[in-house]
C-alpha cells in the first residue's frame, strides 16, 4: 500500500512539474512577444523622428538618393525596423554592415562600397562566432585547446566569410558628388542572422578541414549549425 501511495505522489509531482515547466514556456513566450510588440511600437513612434533628424544631417552634409529610389527618410526607417527585429530566443534578426567607398562614376564605388560593406558583416559574424565559442567553453564542451584552435580558425577566415555571405539586403544607399566630380556612395545593408552563422561555420569548417582537424564535426554537433 506504501509503494502504491509513493508511485501516485510521484506521478502527481510528475504532472505538477510539467504543468509548471508548460506555464513557464507559454509565459516566457508571451513576455518575448509582449516585449518585440512593445519594441515595435516604440519604434513606430520614434523612428521617423529619428529618421527625419539622420536625414536632415546627411542632405546637409551634400548626400542624395539615387533617381526612382526610396526617399531617405523611408530608407532609415527601413533600416531602424530591421535593426528592432528579433528572433524567438530574443537575439537580433539582422546584422548591419556600413561602408563609403569614392569612384570615378557611381557604379564603380557602389561596387566598392558593398564589398566594403560586406567585409564590415564579416568582422562582426567574427565576433559573433567567437563569443558562441566562449560560451561553449564555459559549459565546458570544448577543452581550452578546442577552443582555441577554433578560435584561430575564426580569427582566419574572415575573408572566406565574406565570400561565404550570400544575397544581402540594401537597406541604405545614397552618394553625392565631390568637388573633383567623383562619386562618394554611402551603402547600408542586412544580412539574416542565422544566415551569418552558417557562413561563419562554413568557412571555418573549411579552414579546419585544411588543416586535417576533426574539430569541424563536433562544431556540427555542439553549435546545431
Amino acid at each position: 500500500m506504501k509503494k502504491v501511495m509513493i508511485a501516485t505522489m510521484a506521478l502527481l509531482f510528475a504532472f505538477a512539474t510539467t504543468d509548471c515547466l508548460a506555464q513557464s514556456a507559454k509565459e516566457l513566450v508571451k513576455e518575448r512577444k509582449e516585449l518585440m510588440k512593445a519594441s515595435k511600437t516604440e519604434l513606430n513612434e520614434k523612428a521617423s523622428k529619428a529618421a527625419r533628424k539622420e536625414a536632415k544631417s546627411l542632405k546637409k552634409d551634400g548626400w542624395q538618393t539615387a533617381p526612382g529610389a526610396l526617399p531617405l527618410e523611408k530608407q532609415l526607417d527601413k533600416s531602424y525596423m530591421m535593426q528592432m527585429e528579433f528572433d524567438e530566443d530574443m537575439f537580433p534578426k539582422y546584422l548591419m554592415g556600413e561602408a563609403m567607398s569614392i569612384g570615378s562614376n557611381y557604379d564603380a564605388a557602389k561596387m566598392q562600397a558593398l564589398e566594403l560593406a560586406k567585409q564590415n558583416l564579416a568582422g562582426q559574424i567574427q565576433t559573433e562566432v567567437t563569443a558562441l565559442i566562449e560560451n561553449t567553453v564555459a559549459n565546458e564542451q570544448l577543452d581550452a585547446e578546442q577552443a582555441a584552435s577554433v578560435t584561430r580558425s575564426v580569427m582566419a577566415s574572415k575573408n572566406l566569410i565574406s565570400q561565404s555571405i550570400g544575397r544581402t539586403i540594401t537597406v541604405m544607399e545614397v552618394y553625392r558628388t565631390l568637388k573633383n566630380k567623383n562619386k562618394e556612395v554611402l551603402v547600408r545593408i542586412a544580412y539574416n542572422s542565422e544566415m551569418a552563422k552558417k557562413a561563419a561555420l562554413k568557412a571555418v569548417k573549411e579552414d579546419l578541414e585544411k588543416k586535417g582537424d576533426e574539430l569541424h564535426n563536433k562544431l556540427d554537433e555542439l553549435l546545431g549549425w
